[in-house]
């Protein structure tokens, strides 16, 4: 009998420890980004920092290019790559992280679509973000890759890359193969 109530109460607190998790907010904004910095000065890495939404096709699409096994490990290899949640739909504005929207605002991503990606060095420094700029162009203007599918955004996605990674470029070509098939 003693047993049957210790299981029970086992039950009991996974139960309420598991809806507890369910119920915890989202980090702040800053703090995710934050806590991403400080892993990728430890790992000595860039930090890739993706805005998506739980409803978005194409930020889905991303982290399947980027977990996709023939290119996952060299993204790994060099970035500490992480998540903020804006734009949700009316039921789930309680996924976003705070703060979110303003940073995306923050790093000249006001209007742009999802998904939204920004590249930081270890120190917090911007290096890149998914938009193509003609010359001449400053910070705010220009087109939002998001998932880059296209010729032109999978250029230059692999160009940013190129910059902010130690990818050879055989590794980009792999790369730049698995991105070009999300046009199909």
């Amino acid at each position: 009998m003693r047993r049957i109530i210790t299981i029970t109460g086992l039950f009991i607190l996974f139960v309420l420890q598991s809806s507890a998790q369910f119920d915890k907010a989202p980090e702040p904004a800053e703090t995710v980004l934050k806590q991403a910095l400080q892993e990728a000065a430890a790992q000595h890495k860039n930090v890739l920092l993706i805005f998506h939404a739980s409803w978005c096709g194409w930020c889905h699409r991303m982290d399947t290019s980027l977990n996709d096994p023939v290119c996952k490990k060299m993204f790994e290899d060099n970035y500490v790559i992480t998540h903020l949640v804006v734009h949700e739909s009316e039921g789930k504005k309680n996924l976003e992280n705070p703060g979110a929207e303003a940073m995306k605002t923050n790093y000249n991503g006001e209007g742009q679509g999802i998904p939204f990606w920004l590249i930081f060095d270890p120190k917090g420094n911007l290096l890149a973000d998914s938009k193509i700029r003609t010359e001449g162009q400053g910070p705010g203007a220009g087109e939002n890759t998001g998932c880059p599918a296209s010729e032109k955004e999978v250029s230059y996605f692999i160009e940013t890359v190129k910059k902010t990674s130690a990818l050879n470029e055989q590794q980009l070509e792999i790369i730049r193969k698995r991105f070009r098939e999300n046009e199909h």
